[in-house]
């Protein structure tokens, strides 16, 4: 058999750039990208998302042999979302159009994927990056916070700089998390996803150049998507361990307090445990029921829903009903004895002070969990929606696999069947 008979098509790969008057970069950013794709023998294009531009950054990026797209909501995820449905590549490389990231290594980033080492690729910053090309805030604090994070709620995936916007994955992998987020956060919600769905995900030092043009960064606005769309997307994390941990510690300490109604001797005072153990158990059902509602909601919105045999979807709801109303019962019960023992001057009750306290969260807690028991099959009935997207435009929704995946199989397996589809690269005008 001659080589050519069984030679396969070379990957094609598309390029995202999200643009916002980038008129003074977006030029040279698609001529390096195109030249790194020739350079290294893939098919490709290169896609400009321009997303309200009012500069001439849309006649520039054409005029360099890119194909425009419009995405007229603001957002970088939006954006971002738009360029990835409107790939014609089985891998996509994300990137910015202010020349920050190397362009010229696409290679670095697409290699693993294509020989189907990788799901996602990411282009790391920080190890070959001058100082004077990120802010402090966002290099030393910032992006090492927010990776830990990200790190956690990805169910440990091994990444050093979760915020680096230069990364390349396979589009039917990316489009089957159902991506929603619209802004900055995009880049966290990418990452942990896909350790949940335990894709393949590699790092590679990039580096990071200085920006052309006005940076469209807001390091606490931004800083704050971040951590909203994890405390989302991994409530466990954030939320309900912590509170499991508040649960433990105000027990023990109200234990201490009924095994020595005293309290405990701190030099030459006293320590009376029972008063913070209240606070630390109402708190730890406090982030408990946050957590349950945020994890509720996410499964709603993903169409993740746990459906167990013989059981309503409302099984958690309902839990929190009967406990909750078991527990508020159970306070007012000991408040209603240890009232009885008060009007009775003649008994004296040491443990009374620890009991009341117990008493106190018991109420507390319980109408907690019960309001939310009664609260929450209301609300899920309801509109469930993002309240950052007003549309339903989601990255997977429907066929999630993409139009060149339907078949399945691997990346060589599809290019050697001729599967993908190809579409020609716009010519460049002078």
């Amino acid at each position: 058999m001659s080589v050519e008979a069984i030679a396969v098509d070379p990957v094609f790969v598309t390029v995202v750039l999200p643009c916002l008057d980038e008129e003074d970069s977006v030029g040279e950013c698609v001529d390096e990208a195109l030249a790194a794709l020739d350079l290294a023998g893939y098919r490709g294009e290169v896609v400009v998302v321009d997303n309200n531009s009012t500069d001439r950054s849309v006649e520039v990026a054409a005029a360099h042999g890119a194909r425009v797209v419009h995405e007229g909501r603001p957002g970088y995820g939006r954006a971002l979302r738009t360029g990835i449905e409107s790939a014609s590549g089985e891998i996509v490389v994300m990137a910015d159009a202010d020349l920050t990231y190397d362009l010229s290594k696409i290679a670095l980033l697409v290699g693993p994927i294509a020989d189907g080492e990788a799901d996602i690729v990411v282009g790391e910053r920080l190890t070959e990056a001058p100082s004077s090309t990120m802010p402090f805030l966002h290099r030393r604090v910032g992006t090492p916070m927010l990776t830990m994070l990200v790190r956690r709620a990805a169910a440990g995936l091994n990444v050093t700089d979760s915020q680096s916007g230069y990364r390349a994955f396979r589009r039917d992998a990316i489009l089957s998390l159902g991506l929603r987020s619209t802004g900055m956060e995009f880049a966290s919600e990418m990452l942990i996803l896909a350790g949940q769905a335990r894709l393949r995900v590699q790092e590679t030092s990039t580096g990071y150049r200085a920006r052309t043009g006005i940076s469209k960064l807001n390091t606490f606005s931004d800083g704050w998507r971040h951590v909203r769309q994890i405390l989302l997307l991994a409530p466990h994390l954030m939320l309900v361990t912590p509170g499991l941990v508040l649960l433990a510690i105000g027990a023990g300490l109200e234990v201490v307090g009924l095994v020595d109604p005293a309290g405990l001797a701190v030099g030459s005072l006293r320590w009376q445990p029972s008063f913070i153990s209240g606070i630390a158990l109402i708190l730890g059902v406090q982030a408990l029921v946050a957590g349950f509602v945020l994890s509720e909601r996410q499964r709603a919105l993903t169409g993740r829903v746990r459906r167990r045999r013989g059981h309503a979807r409302a099984s958690l709801p309902a839990a929190c009903l009967t406990v909750g109303f078991v527990a508020a019962v159970a306070g007012i019960v000991i408040d209603a004895v240890l009232f009885v023992l008060w009007v009775h001057t003649n008994h004296t009750f040491s443990r009374a002070i620890p009991l009341a306290a117990l008493a106190q969260s018991l109420v507390v807690d319980g109408a907690s969990l019960a309001g939310f028991g009664l609260i929450y099959p209301i609300v899920e009935r309801g509109a469930i929606g993002d309240p950052d997207d007003e549309d339903a435009h989601d990255v997977g929704a429907g066929d999630a696999r993409g139009p060149h995946d339907r078949a399945g199989g691997g990346l060589r397996s599809r290019r050697a069947a001729g599967s993908a589809a190809v579409l020609e690269r716009p010519p460049r005008r002078p």
